[in-house]
């Protein structure tokens, strides 16, 4: 908590723009867009509000319907070394939705970026936890989370990239 609200006052006041931290968490710039739109209380954006509360009925989550298939990406707005994707699960209702959803990274949007390469595979998160996924300086400008091959509601509490700018030589 003390460590986000330092990243915030620092993008606040500029002084996170020159220099990225590693320990940045990327998707405070970026733009989040997802598949469907379960309610007005699902918005993509939310899953990357830096509100990690994880009661979806209070507003702080992003949620599509029911589909084939359903995906939410962060655009990071340029590409980045992505060392760890933390993803948040919600503890209201269906926890058991994100089993299987995959983490996917690169700079393809080609299938809604579901072509990406995959950085981790969600086994299990508990109601209202966190789980850290190690991406190892993967390369790319989105990150795609989607729930592969069947019908679900992808819901998610937050989702934070951690990683820096790749400098061109």
């Amino acid at each position: 908590m003390f460590l986000r609200v330092c990243v915030v006052i620092l993008m606040v006041s500029g002084l996170g723009k020159a220099h990225v931290d590693p320990d940045l968490n990327l998707v405070l710039q970026g733009r989040a867009s997802q598949s469907s739109l379960d309610s007005y209380l699902g918005n993509a954006i939310n899953a990357i509000d830096g509100n990690s509360n994880s009661d979806c009925s209070l507003g702080s989550c992003s949620i599509t319907t029911s589909e084939q298939e359903p995906w939410w990406r962060v655009d990071l707005l340029q590409s980045f070394r992505v060392a760890t994707v933390s993803i948040t699960n919600r503890m209201d209702c269906c926890t058991g939705n994100l089993n299987g959803a995959e983490i996917r990274i690169g700079d393809s949007l080609d299938n809604n970026g579901k072509s990406n390469a995959r950085c981790g595979v969600v086994e299990s998160i508990g109601p209202g936890e966190t789980q850290h996924f190690s991406c190892n300086g993967m390369f790319g400008r989105y990150v795609t989370v989607v729930i592969p091959g069947r019908q679900d509601s992808l819901a998610l509490a937050e989702v934070a990239v951690y990683g820096n700018e790749h400098h061109h030589h």
